[in-house]
């Protein structure tokens, strides 16, 4: 995969353990300052693709200016149902459980959307 989004948390070792611990996704690099939070870590998704994510609080670079909770991704996955329940065992937000819905192209996928504890939203779907 070339195209690897970025995200950003306020609480990059909560972030990292909902990402893992939750929704599924596999630690690949989880790099701490001397306070030990992450500031930049990454996480692939079993299926292909990976996520990059650092902190709110490190405003060196040009992402510096990110701000957690205004982001929304869409992960391809068989197992959708999974996920979700998963997601909803961790008492984690579930905006929309399990669901057939048809995209602007038309295509139709089986989907559910989580909020991640930072507001950020997590489509999980079938569509290719």
């Amino acid at each position: 995969m070339t195209v690897w989004p970025i995200l950003h948390y306020d609480d990059t070792s909560a972030a990292l353990r909902f990402l893992v611990d939750v929704l599924g996704f596999t630690e690949e690099v989880a790099a701490r300052d001397d306070d030990g939070d992450v500031v930049h870590a990454e996480v692939s998704w079993p299926g292909g693709g990976r996520l990059v994510f650092g902190g709110t609080k490190h405003v060196e670079s040009v992402h510096g200016r990110m701000r957690a909770g205004s982001n929304a991704v869409y992960v391809v996955t068989d197992d959708v149902a999974g996920v979700y329940e998963r997601a909803r065992a961790a008492g984690a937000s579930v905006l929309e459980p399990p669901q057939h819905a048809r995209f602007g192209s038309g295509a139709e996928s089986l989907i559910c959307t989580i909020e991640d504890p930072e507001g950020n939203l997590w489509t999980f779907g079938t569509y290719r």
